[in-house]
């Protein structure tokens, strides 16, 4: 078929002999206000969209009722035709745009005049206007194909017309003009999100541990639970220790799934705990393009934190306190294992040509009474060790140790107990100025004493300053959470510590435990225990 017949065709109506494809898009989004909510929105592109069903079926009856071959649809689901995304170009370098890779296949398709089957593509069928675009740059790309390739692409309202010239000049003022819609839509949707955290109002789609369905009221068992951990973490216990102690207690998400070590920390991190309006903020990493959240405090316009209408659990001091602890003290590999023995990990064998790892090894039931005997001995030579060269009793080098380690702690709560007062953070003062810089720099532009474009190009580098400074405050104060009578009282809470988080207070404490020959002696020898402490 001749190409302009194709476009002749279509201006008249008349599609006898065409293959033409519907374009169904459906365009509600995730709420990015709570990325974890797994809810829906608002529609971006109106009260009248209808479903893929309806659309596809609209498009199908339009194209069929004037004699044309209705041969494929292109499906967009949860796609907006107006919200751009970073998205990086060939050279490395980054720009945004709107992504709608099913837009730009049926494009591509249209330029080939054949469909993702095989069948011949003589043309593009959509709902109306706003579901083809409302980015002006897509529709310069299906202008292109009508007018150069001759295919053509028509809406069954009648709001589209890229067939005539003056049609294309009107479908380019009802884009720009959709275009400003959903503009102004998401300029009323943030300011009403703002308000809501400035009220201090809970949002998002699913309950917050520790509440109930409200987000208001404390859920009183979720709550002690997480004032009982809280403790437990300024104690020393090692996350893993909280995880399984939440899941052997048969307590769930609030999804229902099991605890892990991060699920736990979000509980701990989310500045809800102790009263503050939090939100989720999008970053993009500068390297990859990816897209990730944090959650941070809301602050008001004069730079404090938002009191949420929710009741709190932690005081702010605790969540500070607890925050620092998991937030900079979580070492990989420490406390967080299956082992059955206390000293599996941190035992080496001390000759000078091994310096292998020592395993427990239970004794023969036949040669001991007790049946719960074991031995510390080095592993294999093939696992790296000198093949059960060094073995040492196990219980007795446990009991040894475990009565070392704990002295240590105590000689630390006795030394921290004799100073005075604990010297302030540093650089308090320098955290106060930068956060007036900023409630100066918010107030200048709130009264139009500086331009939009100074406004934001002197707020990253105040931003910046500020994460950094808060940074290197949760650095210290994890360095004086632990402060206090937690580590005097080690020996009289030691039996009930669980082994996960014994092992964490002894690796924390060592380095390695070296173990010296026997040298044909007998029995437990504590002489031949070499600690090496962590500095």
């Amino acid at each position: 078929m001749d190409p302009s017949d194709r476009v002749q065709r279509a201006h008249w109506g008349n599609f006898e002999g065409l293959n033409l494809a519907g374009l169904v898009r459906l365009s509600f989004e995730l709420n990015h206000d709570d990325p974890q909510a797994n809810v829906r929105s608002f529609p971006l592109s109106g009260k009248d969209i209808k479903g893929r069903e309806e659309q596809e079926k609209d498009c199908r009856t339009y194209v069929e009722s004037r004699k044309g071959q209705y041969v494929h649809t292109y499906i967009e689901p949860d796609t907006s035709a107006w919200k751009r995304k970073r998205v990086q170009l060939p050279d490395g370098s980054y720009t945004y745009r709107v992504v709608r890779p099913i837009f730009e296949g049926a494009l591509n398709d249209l330029k080939r005049g054949i469909t993702p089957d095989g069948e011949r593509l003589d043309g593009l069928v959509v709902y109306d206007i706003d579901r083809l675009t409302r980015d002006n740059r897509h529709l310069e790309d299906a202008i292109e194909v009508v007018e150069h390739f001759r295919r053509p692409i028509m809406d069954i309202t009648g709001t589209l017309d890229l067939l005539t010239d003056n049609g294309r000049t009107v479908a380019r003022i009802v884009v720009a003009t959709n275009n400003k819609q959903s503009a102004d839509t998401a300029r009323r949707v943030r300011r009403k999100h703002r308000a809501l955290e400035l009220a201090g109002i809970p949002t998002g789609g699913r309950r917050p541990f520790g509440w109930n369905e409200d987000k208001r009221t404390l859920n009183l068992a979720e709550a002690e639970l997480i004032r009982e951990s809280a403790q437990r973490i300024l104690r020393g216990a090692p996350m893993s220790a909280i995880v399984n102690d939440w899941n052997d207690r048969g307590v769930t998400t609030p999804l229902g799934n099991a605890w892990t070590n991060q699920t736990v920390k979000t509980v701990f991190r989310n500045p809800r705990v102790c009263g503050f309006r939090s939100r989720n903020v999008r970053e993009i990493n500068q390297q990859t393009g990816k897209e990730s959240f944090r959650v941070e405090i809301v602050r008001d316009d004069a730079g404090e934190p938002v009191i949420g209408q929710f009741e709190p659990i932690l005081t702010v001091d605790e969540w500070d306190a607890v925050t620092a602890v998991i937030g900079n003290h979580a070492i990989a590999g420490r406390g967080k294992n299956t082992r059955t023995y206390l000293l599996t990990g941190t035992l080496r064998c001390g000759k000078d040509d091994c310096g292998g790892k020592l395993r427990a090894l239970k004794a023969h039931a036949s040669r001991v009474k007790d049946p719960n005997r074991f031995y510390y001995t080095c592993e294999a030579r093939n696992k790296g060790g000198c093949g059960g060269g060094v073995s040492i009793p196990g219980q007795e080098t446990d009991a040894w140790v475990t009565a070392a380690v704990i002295r240590k702690y105590e000689l630390e709560a006795e030394r921290r107990e004799a100073q005075s007062t604990p010297e302030p953070w540093a650089q308090e003062a320098e955290l106060a100025e930068v956060r007036e810089d900023l409630r100066e720099l918010s107030a200048a532009r709130k009264e139009r004493q500086i331009s939009a474009n100074r406004y934001f190009a002197m707020l990253p580098e105040l931003e910046q300053q500020e994460r950094e400074l808060l940074a290197d405050r949760e650095r210290w104060l994890a360095r004086t959470a632990t402060a206090g009578t937690s580590l005097a009282t080690i020996r009289a809470d030691w039996p009930d510590y669980p082994l996960a988080q014994k092992r964490a207070y002894i690796e924390e404490a060592l380095a390695a435990i070296l173990i010296s020959p026997a040298n044909g002696r007998r029995g437990f020898h504590p002489e031949r225990i070499e600690l090496v402490w962590r500095s």
